[in-house]
């Protein structure tokens, strides 16, 4: 594959932080992070205990301009440079995806420049191509606060899963915990800090479908019989509090290693080979799971084990990067060359709907659909269109009929 010398700017709303990042790559294929900008917003819903949509998505819109500017001064590029612009289009939030997609679409179309709707699962699922150079294919465990799933990276576009959770994701579980135990928000990290101090053996907490066949994952009744644990244990002191974390900690691990080893035999004897084990998502950074599945890995698998560096704008860059319509053009402009391009990548797949989940989209004359549905809308940009399935959270990319002639470049 040809090095994309231009760089990808990468805006992510999707949830409560607010990014943007341009990417490139350099002549062995590998990407280069020129700029990677991130404002969390930690202190707006720290007092809610969880990610409020509505604060969420108006924050996105107070800062994104200023993100979008940081970084691209500290890349040392302007709009005109850009190969293409990419962003976020699902799954997350609905409020705050609208914010980054609509921002994209207008720096795309201003700068004359492709826009990339990026399926943020499959941005997870790239980003250690590009920054530590896996060969496909791999096995991904993304490990989240909304995801939670293992999934079989064979290329781009060309994605298998193995198993997810069947209930709550494991971000999730943990920001529920620290909330149950009085720890405040984020969850992950406060429950971390607290395990450090406790004993994983005092509570004899489950380790849901431990054992069993298959490579799926549950959190909802470990969550459970955490609060049965802490109802007994009440009124709980800071010892209590430190035991708790690390019980939960401890069995929350166990399965995820247990899940994960499952995964591996299936992938092994599908491919015939042990596969590079990928970890990727917020929770990746919890290092009691990360030594965890690095022994396990040292011990009784063979293949490599990497920890993917996915903050969040990088992720929809890298992915923005590898995608076709990133690459070098061998001419300016939309003719029909180029739609033909266009039109053989239109196809892309879903990580949310799992195996052989494919998006079809259809053909748009005038910005107008042949199908319409509540669940499907075609937003018109440039002579590209967008297809979002809020529900679904399933993004294609289609040509659209005749548009108006875009504005000069932006410079």
């Amino acid at each position: 594959m040809k090095p994309n010398a231009k760089p990808v700017l990468g805006i992510e709303t999707s949830c409560d932080e607010t990014a943007a990042a341009v990417v490139s790559r350099d002549a062995d294929g590998r990407g280069v992070i020129h700029a990677n900008v991130v404002l969390s917003q930690i202190e707006r819903h720290a007092a809610y205990g969880g990610v409020v949509p509505e604060i969420a998505a108006r924050a996105h819109v107070d800062a994104l301009d200023g993100i979008v500017r940081t970084a691209m001064a500290e890349a040392g590029v302007e709009f005109g440079d850009l190969g293409a612009v990419a962003g976020t289009a699902g799954p997350g939030l609905i409020g705050g995806v609208l914010v980054g997609l609509t921002t994209a679409k207008a720096i795309a179309y201003a700068a004359d420049r492709p826009l990339i709707a990026i399926n943020h699962l499959e941005g997870h699922a790239l980003t250690a191509r590009l920054t530590d150079g896996v060969a496909f294919p791999y096995l991904m465990l993304l490990v989240s606060g909304g995801h939670s799933q293992f999934v079989l990276v064979r290329g781009v576009g060309d994605y298998r899963r193995i198993g997810t959770t069947i209930d709550d994701a494991l971000g999730e579980a943990f920001d529920k915990a620290a909330k149950l135990l009085g720890l405040g928000y984020p969850g992950g990290p406060a429950v971390e800090a607290h395990a450090r101090n406790g004993d994983p053996q005092r509570f004899a907490l489950p380790r849901p479908l431990a054992g069993r066949p298959g490579a799926d994952l549950s959190f909802s009744g470990l969550k459970t019989a955490l609060r049965l644990a802490a109802e007994d244990a009440a009124p709980l002191s800071d010892r209590d509090v430190a035991d708790l974390c690390a019980s939960f900690q401890a069995a929350a691990v166990d399965v995820v290693a247990d899940r994960t080893r499952n995964a591996l035999r299936a992938v092994r004897d599908d491919l015939g080979a042990a596969p590079t084990l990928v970890v990727a998502g917020g929770v990746a950074a919890n290092r009691a799971l990360a030594d965890a599945l690095r022994r396990r890995r040292n011990r009784r698998e063979q293949g490599q084990f990497h920890l993917a560096d996915d903050d969040p704008s990088v992720v929809d860059s890298e992915c923005g990067v590898l995608h076709p319509r990133a690459q070098p053009r061998q001419r300016h402009g939309h003719g029909r060359d180029d739609q033909r391009r266009i039109r053989r990548h239109i196809r892309q797949r879903s990580l949310v709907h799992g195996i052989g989940a494919d998006v079809q989209p259809e053909r748009v004359q005038q910005g107008v659909p042949r199908r319409v549905g509540l669940e499907h809308r075609i937003e018109p940009v440039g002579l590209q269109a967008i297809e979002i399935d809020h529900h679904a959270s399933r993004v294609a990319v289609g040509v659209a009929g005749p548009q108006r002639k875009p504005p000069p470049p932006l410079t």
